[in-house]
Order: C-alpha cells, then structure tokens, then sequence
C-alpha cells in the first residue's frame, strides 16, 4: 500500500515539474506581435532573404540569426509573463557576404522596435540609393549604439531629432554620403562617448554646443568640408582621448584651451588652415602619443614645448612652413617612433643625437635647407633603410662613401675641405665659388684694365708726336 502511495506521489510531482517546464517553455515564446512583425518587415527590406519570417519564426530562442539580440523583460499587463524584445541589430561582412541585397533600404518598420539599443550596419548600401530618414531616431529613446558605417549610397543629413536620443553612448556615420552640417541639438547627448562622422560630405562650422558632450571620448571628424574657426567650447571635452580634424577646411588660430583637454592620446590637426602659433598650454598635454599637424601654414619655429611631451610616439609638421632650427631636446623623446619635419624651411645642422632614440624607427627630413655634415651611424641608417629621408637638403652632406650618399641622395663630403674651414661650413657640397677664387679674378681683371689704359695713352702719344 505504501508503495502504491509512493508512486502515486512520484506520478503527481514530475507531472507538475512538467507543466512548470512547458509553462517557463512557452512563455519564451512569447513576442509582441507587432514588435515582430516589425522586425520581419526591417529585415526583409535589408537582407536578400525574402522568407526570413519563415526561415526564423523565433528570431529570440528557437530560430535565431546571428545579428539579432534579444533581452527579456515583465508584460507590463501581467507580472508572471516573461516577452522578448529585439535590442540589436547588426548586419556586416563578418555576419553575411554580402551583407545587404541591392535593393536594401531602411524600412519605416523600424519604429515598431521601440526597444531596440544597438543599430549597427555595415557595407549595406553601396549600390541603390538610399535617403536617411529626418524621423528615423525621434522614437528611439532606448538606442544606445548607432552605427551606419561604410555605406557609399547613403545619402541626407544628420536630423535634428537625434538629440531626443538621450541615452545614445557612441553615434559613428562614417564612410558615407552625408552632408548638411552637424544639428545644434547634438549638444543634448550628454551620454555621448564616441561621435565618428569622418569620410562623409558635411559642411559648415563645428557648432559651438559640441562642447555640451561631457562625456566624449573619441571625436572625429576628418575628411569633411568643416570651415571657420575651431569652436572654444571644444576645450570643455575633458575626458576626450582622441581628437581627429584632418582634412578639412578649418582656419584661424588654436584655441589655447585645447592644452585643457589633459587625456588626449592622439591629436590630428593635419591638411587644414591654421596659423600659427602653437599655443604653448599644448604643453600640458602630457598623455599625448600621436601630433600631427601636417599641410596647415603654421609658419613658426618648432615650439620649444614639445620637449615636455615625453610621451609622443608620432611628430609630423611635414609643409608648416616651419623655419629655423631642428632643436636638440628631441633627444629626450625616448618614445618616439616617426619624426617628419619634411618640406619646410629648417636651416642648420642635422643633430646627431636623433640616431641615439631607441625606439626611431621613422625620420623624414627632407626638402629643407640643412647644412654640414650628417653624422648617423651606418648602423642606424641600415636599421631604418627607407625610412631614412634626408633628400633636397643642397648644402647636407655624409662622411662616408659615396655609395651610401648615393642612397641617401645627398652630397659626399669625402674629398671636401674640413668642416672647420669657413668656405666648407657655408658650403659643404663645394658648389659656391670660393671666396680665394672670386679674389684671384677680381685682382687679374683689375691689372688687364691698367694694361689696356696704358696701351691707349702710350698710343695716343705716338700719334701726336707724328703730327
């Protein structure tokens, strides 16, 4: 009898411990359906895959795509019932090859994935042409990650509701055709932390409210058609690491408060109009590893500062119009990896102690006015090979073979006067007329005149006593 009971009991528990199991089962299931139809119809307007409702009927649990992210969370109508809701989206080359159909477009759906956090498309539009929706992020309170990168065909400009998307932490619109100029209303994303608009059409001034973005990180906006000046508030982006301006049309002088931004690694100022000079507050910028200020008419000498940046891993001034001197405390940049200081206006001698950095592996000096005598080991110039440039210096010259002038491409000194001598300092590669020379026919050319004089009176004389 009591076994009976027993497996009475038993019969009883694992039937419940089922139902519970089914129950816990189909509440996975569940989806709002116009959540899900939304996503069916987002999908199909992008991938060529025109039964992906049917090929993926539960894109949460039991027939995922590998660019779909689900989360759950409690029916607001029913405290005991689990719903999924879709939160990412992302469709690149390492998800698919090719990523998008031809056709792709960005359907209106969208609106219907009101939870959606992460959008992220990659390589989608490269062949129809394809307009940014001006309502495309007003409902999306809940996006977190905007990432439309790399799609040629995507044209329009940046709508002004993005500023409605307060919780947006990184918004990257790069490599693609978007112009317009940049929303003042971007200054409300306080949450910002990365903003990437590089390699796209816009246009106008660098609105004064991007100093409104406390939390940004990563600020690039190169390869654009930006102008006027840098904006002062920029110099408010404290915890800013990396700033990317190159490449645009931006003008007037630095603003000096861009020494305040203390956490900046990587500073690229490179193909604009900025004067000169370099403020010296820039010299505070301690943590800074990448300068590049290449192709802006800074016409300056080298700020004196950059010897306080210990750090610096690249230094490019490459056609600043820079003139004077390459500085010595160069040496103390023991990080210091590439150095180009190419086509400028550098006058003086070559300092012998950049060939003692430990970690240069890059020097582009070239096209400058140097003088005297380049004293780089051979072992130094064989460990940086090409990498080595110090042609279009007239006056530069090596003590050495004239093979190895041959590849720097630049005089030999072998068979010149020592450095010493005065005529050879001013003019190591021997091509002004020494100053012993240019004597010499001064002095013969004076006597000829004297002999031609005195032929023509002794002539003269002749003559008249004839008459």
């Amino acid at each position: 009898m009591s076994s009976f009971l027993s497996f009475v009991v038993l019969f009883v528990f694992l039937l419940f411990t089922r139902n519970v199991i089914q129950g816990d089962y189909d509440q996975e299931m569940v989806m709002e359906e116009k959540e899900l139809l939304g996503l069916f119809e987002v999908m199909e307007a992008l991938l060529d895959e025109p039964d992906f409702s049917q090929t993926h009927p539960l894109p949460c649990t039991d027939t995922p795509w590998p660019g779909i992210e689900c989360e759950v969370s409690i029916d607001d109508n029913n405290d005991t019932q689990q719903i999924f809701h879709v939160t990412k989206i992302h469709i690149g080359p390492d998800v698919l090859s090719p990523p998008c159909k031809k056709s792709a477009y960005l359907s209106k759906s969208l609106l219907k994935l009101t939870f959606l956090k992460t959008l992220s498309l990659f390589n989608c539009f490269v062949t129809s042409h394809v307009t940014l929706p001006t309502t495309l992020f007003g409902s999306f309170s809940s996006l977190e990650h905007i990432a439309l990168q790399s799609n040629p065909k995507l044209y329009g400009e940046i709508p002004s509701s993005l500023g409605f998307v307060t919780n947006l932490r990184v918004l990257s619109l790069s490599q693609n055709s978007l112009n317009g100029s940049i929303p003042k209303e971007i200054g409300s994303l306080a949450f910002l932390e990365q903003l990437d608009l590089s390699y796209n059409n816009f246009i106008g001034q660098i609105p004064n409210e991007i100093g409104g973005l406390k939390s940004l990180t990563i600020l690039d906006l190169s390869w654009n058609k930006f102008e006027g000046n840098l904006p002062y508030s920029i110099g408010q982006l404290q915890l800013l690491q990396k700033m990317d301006l190159s490449s645009n049309q931006l003008n007037g002088k630095l603003p000096s408060n861009v020494g305040n931004l203390k956490r900046l690694v990587l500073l690229d100022l490179s193909h604009n109009f900025f004067s000169g000079p370099i403020p010296e507050n820039f010299q505070r910028l301690n943590l800074l590893e990448y300068l590049i200020i290449d192709d802006n008419p800074i016409k300056t000498m080298i700020p004196h500062f950059i010897g306080n940046l210990w750090n610096l891993k690249s230094l490019s001034f490459s056609r600043c119009g820079l003139f004077g001197s390459i500085p010595n405390y160069f040496s103390l940049l023991k990080n210091l990896s590439a150095l180009s200081l190419d086509n400028n206006s550098l006058i003086g001698n070559v300092p012998k102690n950049l060939a003692l950095l430990p970690n240069l592996d890059q020097l582009n000096i070239s096209y400058n006015k140097l003088n005297g005598v380049l004293h780089f080991s051979n072992e130094f110039i064989e460990k940086l090979g090409k990498r080595l440039d110090v042609r279009g210096n007239n006056e530069l010259c090596i003590n050495d073979n004239k093979n190895l002038s041959s590849y720097l491409e630049i005089a030999s000194c072998v068979g010149l006067r020592p450095i010493n001598d005065k005529s050879f300092a001013e003019d190591p590669a021997g091509i002004k007329p020494s100053r012993s020379k240019s004597n010499l026919s001064s002095s013969s050319a004076y006597l000829n005149l004297h002999v031609i004089i005195f032929t023509l009176v002794l002539s003269f004389s002749f003559s008249l006593l004839n008459l």
